[in-house]
């Protein structure tokens, strides 16, 4: 028989008909009986079941009871929950160990955690951190001055190729002493400037760590929450990464180490450790960097200078590091250096540290430290490379100069090696021939810098920073600011005109065949015509370096002789806002600009040759720019580092004006004050650049290959203030078509052999004649080409030792007159003056402010760097 029709066992009391007896009010049909009624095991059907408000659910027969039954527990207890209605839950069937949510709860009540369950909660998760705690506790060792030590690995740098130049470091400069070695006044004077309560307190300061921590959560600033203890863990522990897991393991290992070690020897850990600049670690290391003596040795006044640099060397070393940071510079440093110094002798003196008559005699007289020395390997052009390829490396990643110097990163650079020594070669070469300090004063302190850079890259593929670490040069003079580049920067006002056009044009670019007046000694306007006028409100009037009367004559024919006046009139009239941002978008940084007066035109900014060799790029690659760059590649310990991707290059200006520009410096080779860049044999392009009283000499130059720039200038050893170098050489004064373009041509002549001569792109016809103020009416009915309007134009004054091409000799006539406030070279230039409202410069042409290099991270280096972040940083 099916299960079904199965009879159940009989319940007591009569039975089938008395169960149906039993129910009150029942319909007809077949109805189970209510649960509990009887004994029988139908009973339990449907057991636990409510129906809406909590009523029992009866079955309408036992058959279903019994498919309910049949379904299971899992239904059912849905059943039982209290649903939408917010019925009450059955008793769990078993004890659990957290009772959430609540069962004997209705509604929200049910989902709120018992003070119980909360209390238990809290205690199991400090529990926890205890026992974190006590494991982490366990685990951390002890630091010692020989862990800093086994950490330190060399920087290795690579050519471009990825052959080794160098490796620098072979260990830190490191050399550690006892504390009975330490003089007092070093242990006092770190006290008394970082920490006052050293010898009282745990080793960690809690508030510190909790404003570091929320810092770093927040994005803000990471620096504070340290301890000499917790310095001392950091120096010779973990790595400087500000992070909230390095922050936790340097509390465990400060607690530790405040627990095993005694305050003596903290100290003498953390001064063995620190890291004071110039690649120096530990206080015996600092004190022969800066003082060549040792630690034991030190005054007061030392221990109190030394300790102003731990509160970071690269603004408080006096010698400066702007190769890090631009505000760095010597002279900002030395202020913060005197200041931070003249502080701890008198947080020394208030402390008790040091008794009046001390106190007296340490703050006597600042102690100014030794220069900069030569490390091992920076010797000749490798000492600059690594300089510029270090500021590179730090412009544009977070490492801070201590952590690199502790090692283990891989340089990947973009030098080349045969360029990098050709051009070495070529600087020396001409030195040799045309330099004799020791027979001519004037021949006394003579520098170079050079620099060469890949058009549509931006690589900089060699330099010329100077005669070497090891000879006592530290500035990098291929990255110096503060030498003005003279008439190179006249192609910039003439791309500013083809692009920009004049005020008379409605924006229409100008063509090079416009004319303009050349004559010496010439009032210049302004727009509306009034003329320009000086400080005292007389008028200014622009020079040439002759007297020569070259007349109105084409743009293309002043460039080739580098005549001044019609740049300084077409600058006005174009405006030198359109100038300068026609030089920033060409590559040169804003920061390096003059005044923009009248003078701007003629080259009274100071860019450095890394920049104006970047610039010249941008003619040779078709207005296309790309930031110089020195580094391809940055690994530390082989794991490569983000951030030095090539370059983005830019359209700077249109391809025709680029291609007109490079057609105009084609001439100043091929007739003009460039025609000794010829014996390079092949087509290229180029600007000669001198300022007043030949203070320093330029020549820019390019192929559609390679552009390279070279400076000349002399400098003053004691103010680095620029000299004239009429006399140098053996000559009466010395121009960029001289020296500088002889250099560039034996270089040139090296790094391209074997490469193709591609020429340029042919230039088309740009802009509109727009001729200057005063310009003779062309005649209608005749159209003349370029090489009628040359042959009208006045040629080079002859001269007995020069043929027709070449520029006119200066003499002795071209002396500056009462407003004669620029002389230049080869009938060419001068830096400018200083007008429009502003000084007038006098006969210096407001262009002799001197370079003012600054010094390297470890060894020297000069300013205006600029391969990183913010565009690049050359200056």
């Amino acid at each position: 028989m099916s299960e079904h029709r199965r009879k159940p066992p009989q319940p007591q009391g009569g039975g089938r008909a008395a169960a149906r007896r039993g129910q009150s009010g029942s319909s007809s049909g077949r109805r189970a009986a209510p649960r509990g009624a009887t004994g029988s095991p139908s009973d339990s059907y449907g057991s636990g079941s409510r129906g809406p408000g909590g009523e029992e659910h009866t079955y309408s027969s036992r058959a279903e009871a019994r498919r309910a039954a049949q379904r299971g527990g899992g239904r059912r207890a849905g059943a039982a929950g209290p649903g939408r209605g917010g019925g009450r839950s059955a008793p769990p069937g078993k004890k659990r160990i957290i009772d959430y949510p609540r069962w004997d709860k209705d509604g929200w009540r049910r989902w709120t955690p018992s003070w119980k369950l909360v209390s238990g909660l809290c205690l199991a998760f400090f529990g926890s951190l205890v026992a974190v705690a006590g494991i982490g506790y366990a685990m951390v060792s002890v630091p010692s001055e020989e862990n800093a030590m086994a950490l330190s690995e060399n920087n290795v740098y690579y050519w471009a190729d990825e052959t080794q130049m160098v490796a620098t470091g072979s260990g830190q400069n490191r050399q550690n002493v006892t504390i009975d070695r330490i003089p007092a006044a070093m242990q006092w004077a770190v006290i008394s400037a970082e920490n006052k309560s050293f010898y009282d307190d745990s080793g960690i300061d809690p508030m510190g760590i909790a404003r570091a921590l929320g810092n770093m959560a927040t994005g803000g600033d990471t620096q504070g929450g340290s301890t000499i203890t917790q310095q001392f863990v950091k120096n010779t522990y973990l790595s400087q990464d500000q992070t909230i897991s390095r922050k936790f393991k340097e509390m465990f290992i400060s607690i530790k180490v405040g627990t095993k070690l005694t305050k003596k020897e903290i100290l003498q850990g953390y001064l063995n450790t620190s890291y004071y600049g110039r690649g120096a670690y530990g206080i015996q290391a600092a004190a022969q960097t800066y003082y060549g003596k040792d630690a034991v040795d030190l005054t007061a006044s030392e221990c109190a200078f030394l300790a102003a640099l731990l509160k970071g060397p690269t603004y408080y070393d006096p010698a400066g590091n702007v190769n890090l940071d631009s505000s760095a510079t010597a002279e900002k440093n030395l202020e913060r250096s005197e200041e931070r110094w003249s502080w701890i002798l008198e947080q020394m003196h208030t402390d008790e540290h040091l008794s009046d008559a001390e106190y007296q005699e340490a703050t006597k007289e600042y102690p100014m430290p030794q220069g900069r020395k030569a490390t091992k390997g920076m010797t000749g052009q490798i000492s600059y490379l690594v300089d510029t390829a270090k500021r590179y490396v730090m412009k544009n990643s977070d490492i801070t100069e201590a952590q690199f110097d502790q090692g283990g990163y891989q340089i990947y650079t973009t030098f080349e090696k045969d360029k990098v020594e050709a051009l070495a070669k070529a600087v020396k070469k001409v030195e040799k021939e045309k330099l004799d300090p020791k027979k001519r004063e004037e021949d006394q302190h003579v520098q170079f810098g050079a620099a060469s850079v890949k058009p549509n890259d931006g690589a900089i593929v060699a330099l010329y920073g100077g005669a070497g670490f090891e000879n006592g040069h530290f500035n990098n003079n291929a990255d110096t600011s503060g030498v003005p580049v003279g008439s190179t920067w006249k192609p910039f006002v003439l791309a500013a005109a083809m692009e920009h056009g004049t005020y008379k044009t409605n924006g229409e670019g100008v063509s090079p065949q416009s004319k303009y007046n050349g004559n010496d000694h010439l009032q210049i306007r302004n727009n509306d015509g009034s003329l320009v006028l000086k400080k005292d409100n007389t008028p200014f009037y622009q020079a040439n370096e002759t007297d020569y009367k070259w007349g109105y004559i084409t743009l293309h024919k002043a460039m080739e002789q580098s005549v001044n006046t019609p740049f300084v009139q077409l600058g006005m009239d174009v405006g030198m806002k359109n100038v300068a941002d026609v030089a920033e978008k060409s590559g040169i940084l804003k920061d390096s600009f003059a005044d923009l007066n009248a003078s701007f035109a003629l080259g009274t900014s100071t860019p450095s040759a890394i920049r104006m060799a970047d610039a010249y790029a941008t003619f040779a690659a078709s207005g296309k720019q790309a930031d110089p760059y020195s580094v391809t590649a940055v690994k530390h310990k082989g794991t490569e580092l983000p951030n030095f991707e090539k370059p983005r290059i830019k359209q700077a200006m249109p391809e025709n004006v680029a291609h007109n520009i490079t057609n105009v410096l084609e001439n100043v080779i091929e007739n003009g004050t460039g025609y000794r860049a010829q014996g390079l044999g092949r087509a290229a392009a180029g600007k000669t650049g001198t300022t007043d009283e030949n203070k320093s000499a330029w020549w820019v130059g390019y192929t559609q290959q390679l552009a390279t720039s070279v400076a000349m200038f002399r400098e003053d050893p004691k103010d680095h203030k620029l000299l004239s170098m009429n006399g140098t050489a053996g000559d009466e004064s010395i121009h960029g078509g001289d020296v500088p373009t002889q250099i560039w041509t034996e270089y040139m002549k090296v790094a391209l052999k074997g490469e193709d001569d591609p020429g340029f792109p042919k230039a088309e016809k740009i802009g509109q004649i727009a001729d200057g103020i005063g310009a003779p009416s062309p005649s209608p009915s005749v159209t003349a080409t370029e090489e009628e309007e040359e042959k009208e134009t006045p040629t080079a004054p002859p001269s007995p030792s020069q043929t027709e091409v070449t520029p006119p000799p200066p003499t002795n006539t071209a002396t500056c007159r009462p407003f004669d406030f620029n002389c230049e070279d080869d009938g060419e230039e001068s830096g400018g003056t200083d007008v429009g409202g502003t000084d007038s410069g006098g006969t210096d042409g407001g262009a002799t402010s001197s370079p003012d290099p600054t010094a390297s991270s470890d060894t020297g280096t000069s300013r205006g760097n600029g391969n990183g972040s913010d565009g690049g940083l050359f200056g």
